[in-house]
């Protein structure tokens, strides 16, 4: 069965459906829903068979490069990516088809957000490659 990543996003993707402000900015109340929404996921994927990991990452980054033979690896806080590059969290899946990744993914879109009304995020899917690729 292939696997995917369902690539959360901290901002970015296409143009939201609905603006909302940071989760920083959230009433406790709704900040608890949308956690014991994705909490809800994980369990719905568990009891499928279909979750392989999922994971929440704060916006904190660290920039590393090889420094060369004889160098120490190249650390910096920069360049700061645009922002649709900052990968908020994920679910790695493992479905029967890339039909059921988008079925899955746009449940998770429908996570609530501020007054319990559904972020309509956008959902970035990678299917992960099962083998090297050919030359």
């Amino acid at each position: 069965m292939p696997k995917y990543l369902l690539l959360k996003h901290y901002r970015g993707g296409p143009e939201p459906h609905r603006r909302v402000p940071p989760m920083d900015q959230w009433a406790p109340e709704d900040l608890d829903a949308h956690i014991a929404f994705l909490r809800h996921v994980s369990e719905l994927l568990t009891n499928t068979g279909e979750f392989v990991d999922a994971q929440a990452l704060t916006p904190d980054r660290t920039w590393v490069r090889y420094g060369g033979p004889d160098a120490a690896p190249v650390v910096t806080d920069g360049p700061l990516p645009e922002t649709s590059d900052l990968v908020a969290g994920w679910y790695m899946i493992d479905v029967e088809s890339h039909e059921r990744a988008v079925e899955l993914a746009a449940y998770v879109s429908s996570e609530p957000g501020p007054g319990g009304t559904p972020l309509f995020e956008w959902i970035d899917i990678r299917e992960v490659m099962s083998e090297a690729p050919s030359e």
